[in-house]
């Protein structure tokens, strides 16, 4: 897993356990994400939105993907193809593989082994992400999520914003027993911050915990709380609740938020690799359909019409037809 692992972690700074005035979160629901294919074909899982955790009890998030792990032969790779997007942020952090990503502003990039990519659509915006053509040819492992942030009314219609963060930008601390390795993506943990730029405050980690390990963190208050298993296995909560790999773990009230590795994680790692994330709830209504989430009904026609009009961006002449003069 080339996601970002330095070689001793120990020397980290350690994030301290909640205190003795927090309390721990318990596991108030457990569900195990259904698969499906996304894009041009791709398969993932999405733990939510699902008939069992829909946008209320994820808010402000509105969609989890895990893409892969999948190895792809040669021609197998796929991603998705040119569409638009209004009203939310797309998170794609890539743990395994490549992908590329474009917009109809210019922005975009590479992203691989520990890169980020974070897209405010905002007010309308056009991009695709799809596998450069060396991967499609070769094959390869790939292996990553995208996590859709939803934006609050007043900033629904806030400019197209692009951000690339590279491996080497994310903070890297350890637990307080130096046995989990804690890559803060965005949001704070404690007294340390990750480097994305979030509208809505959210919290996003990825973390690698050792056989047997324990990890506790403080997690704000008033957001709520998500634990993802990527791959191996583990608990969640002061009351083990057993989690595997597809799994999501929804945590009630508290200060704080407890996982913990099997003796033996079943992973390519060895470690039980979560994703923890969570956010201030927005608490407004949503409308959606397909790549659009605003308020009204009224909102999501508007956005289909803006869409056609060519109000969103078009593409680039160049992507179109790449033998045209610039």
């Amino acid at each position: 897993m080339p996601a970002v692992t330095p070689d001793n972690w120990t020397d980290l700074p350690r994030i301290p356990e909640p205190g003795p005035e927090g309390s721990e979160r318990t596991v108030l629901r457990l569900v195990t994400a259904p698969s499906l294919l996304e894009g041009a074909g791709f398969p993932v899982r999405r733990p939510f939105p699902t008939r069992e955790i829909g946008f209320r009890e994820a808010d402000p998030f509105l969609l989890l993907d895990h893409m892969g792990a999948v190895q792809y032969g040669p021609g197998e790779a796929k991603g998705a193809p040119w569409h638009p997007h209004r009203g939310f942020e797309t998170v794609t952090y890539m743990i395994d593989g490549v992908m590329r990503h474009r917009d109809s502003q210019g922005g975009g990039g590479v992203i691989s082994n520990g890169d980020t990519q974070w897209m405010t659509a905002g007010a309308g915006i056009l991009h695709d992400e799809m596998p450069p053509d060396e991967l499609v040819a070769s094959g390869g492992l790939f292996h990553g999520i995208q996590l859709w942030v939803n934006l609050p009314r007043s900033l629904k219609w806030t400019p197209p914003r692009y951000q690339s963060i590279a491996a080497s930008a994310v903070r890297l601390v350890a637990s307080a027993r130096g046995d989990a390795l804690v890559r803060i993506i965005a949001g704070e943990l404690g007294p340390y911050r990750g480097p994305g730029l979030t509208w809505t405050p959210i919290t996003l980690v990825h973390a690698s915990l050792e056989p047997g390990a324990r990890l506790a963190v403080p997690w704000p208050s008033d957001f709520n709380a998500i634990a993802y298993v990527l791959a191996g296995s583990g608990a969640a909560g002061p009351e083990h609740v057993l989690i595997r790999e597809g799994q999501a773990a929804w945590f009630g009230a508290g200060s704080g938020v407890v996982v913990t590795a099997s003796p033996a994680p079943d992973s390519p790692t060895g470690r039980l690799e979560v994703l923890l994330l969570g956010g201030r709830p927005i608490r407004e209504p949503i409308a959606s359909y397909g790549p659009f989430v605003m308020n009204t009904r009224e909102e999501i026609l508007q956005a289909f019409e803006d869409y056609q009009a060519g109000r969103m961006g078009t593409i680039p002449a160049e992507i179109l037809d790449p033998g045209s003069p610039s």
